[in-house]
């Protein structure tokens, strides 16, 4: 396993190197579920999604989490405008979101936990940074106090000195716009109505940045190896989140920091006033499919600015045809036989090359390049001899191997069988109820009719050549 990504904090590509061998650690930075997550969001989840399976392909056991940010202002705001408890205006958008990842078949992570069910956490961990003199309370609220740690500003250049008082350095938003310092916890106001927790402070709430720091610890411990987000966040969300992580602990927080550029529509920023910010449902609407938008949003490399066009989806439609000829070859075969030396050696070939790809800081770009050049040496292949059974077999095991990074090379065609969710689900009951011999058991006959088991902490993933399905666990049936 050799991977190289480029580390925004070092400002250069390093060698990756976990901190436990054979594993990672990875937070990304999920919705703040005021509204339905844009493709600009999903520029960024896609990136995240690349860097994961390829973690996967290259060995790696990855346990990833990203936050859920159920409360602020906007959601409060919101909530109330629409008379409703702010779980009831959440939650949609929460179940809208997941739709959406299982659309663009983003891989699920292994935790999603919401801000408002960790409170506790952000409570203890302020406690923490009020005691190490970190922080303070003033009026209501609790802030950091920045002057009290000397590397602020180092992963986005930032340098305070040079920055005038009065400049908003807080995207969450509070009153105290001419204070460097930022709100840990927000003490209440009549404009928060019933949406208050009790803490050692005071009745109020947390402030944003307090929320990443506390689940990443939660999930995966004072360090881990991979913080992930949008170039976006850079400042202040993540210098602030390293601020209050490493004062709290004193460990390192996140070894390696990865950011996406932007997302541009049409050449243009995406703004309300142009019209261009575009949900899935949008561009389902125009008849776009979710293939080709996920092969939009990966097929630029994460740290170029992506122009997500109408003629690049359909451009994507006609790649994806191209794609799409492999697998029907390779699924045409028919005969006895072997598979030829010199197909092999292009099978070996484009393994090496779409690997070598990736490992240099995920460079879909070139991984891209070696799919459509083994498409041509297989259609090549076929018009020299055509494709035997084991030739065809040979080539689909090669895609599908690929494809645990692409999550588009196979057609999703077809809906898992009845039969095979309720073996599934009969599955995940017994690894419930530890009868792990009959698990196994199901997981084996499973397999050997073409469906791979990923259990995650609450269900199980499904992927077979036709697509993958998430199957949640069911406690009411334990």
């Amino acid at each position: 396993m050799s991977l190289s990504i480029y580390d925004t904090r070092q400002r250069r590509k390093v060698q990756f190197e976990p901190l436990q061998p054979g594993r990672v650690g990875m937070y990304t930075c999920g919705p703040t579920v005021y509204s339905d997550a844009t493709i600009g969001n999903f520029r960024a989840y896609m990136f995240e999604d690349l860097l994961r399976r390829t973690l996967k392909f290259l060995g790696y056991q990855v346990t990833q989490v990203m936050n859920i940010t159920d409360v602020d202002d906007k959601t409060i705001r919101e909530s109330r405008r629409r008379k409703i408890p702010l779980k009831d205006y959440t939650t949609p958008i929460v179940e809208d979101f997941f739709k959406d990842l299982d659309l663009l078949n983003i891989e699920r992570a292994e935790h999603y936990p919401a801000a408002t069910e960790h409170i506790p956490e952000m409570i203890e961990m302020i406690e923490l940074l009020i005691a190490n003199g970190n922080a303070y309370k003033a009026g209501k609220s609790v802030y950091f106090r920045i002057s009290s740690f000397p590397d602020y500003g180092r992963l986005s250049g930032m340098n305070l000195e040079k920055l005038a008082k009065g400049v908003r350095i807080d995207s969450d938003e509070y009153d105290r716009d001419d204070f460097r310092d930022f709100a840990l916890w927000k003490g209440w106001t009549e404009d928060d109505g019933d949406v208050f927790w009790d803490s050692p402070f005071g009745r109020g709430r947390p402030g944003w940045h307090i929320e990443c720091s506390a689940m990443s610890r939660r999930y995966l411990g004072d360090e881990f190896d991979i913080h992930t987000g949008g170039v976006d966040n850079i400042f202040p969300h993540h210098e602030n989140e390293i601020a209050q992580s490493v004062a709290a602990t004193g460990k390192s927080f996140s070894r390696h920091w990865m950011h996406c550029a932007h997302l541009m529509v049409e050449g243009e920023k995406m703004s309300k006033s142009l019209g261009n910010v575009y949900i899935l449902k949008d561009l389902l609407d125009k008849g776009y499919s979710p293939r080709a938008m996920r092969y939009v949003l990966l097929s630029t490399h994460y740290r170029q600015i992506l122009n997500f066009t109408h003629d690049a989806l359909t451009a994507a439609n006609r790649s994806l045809e191209r794609l799409d000829t492999l697998y029907q070859t390779a699924d045409m075969a028919s005969g006895d036989g072997i598979v030829r030396a010199s197909l092999k050696d292009e099978l070996r070939t484009a393994r090496d090359e779409f690997s070598a790809a990736l490992e240099d800081d995920l460079g879909i770009s070139e991984a891209l390049a070696v799919l459509f050049k083994l498409v041509s040496a297989v259609h090549k292949a076929d018009h020299e001899k055509p494709l035997n059974k084991a030739e065809g077999v040979a080539i689909k095991v090669m895609w599908a191997d690929m494809d645990r990074v692409m999550g588009l090379l196979i057609p999703r065609v077809g809906e898992i069988p009845d039969n095979v969710i309720q073996l599934v689900q009969d599955r995940i009951k017994f690894r419930h109820d530890r009868k792990f011999a009959d698990a196994d058991r199901i997981r084996s006959e499973l397999e050997e009719t073409g469906y791979h088991l990923e259990d995650m902490s609450d269900g199980t993933v499904v992927i077979w050549p036709g697509g993958r399905k998430f199957i949640e666990f069911n406690a009411d049936n334990s």
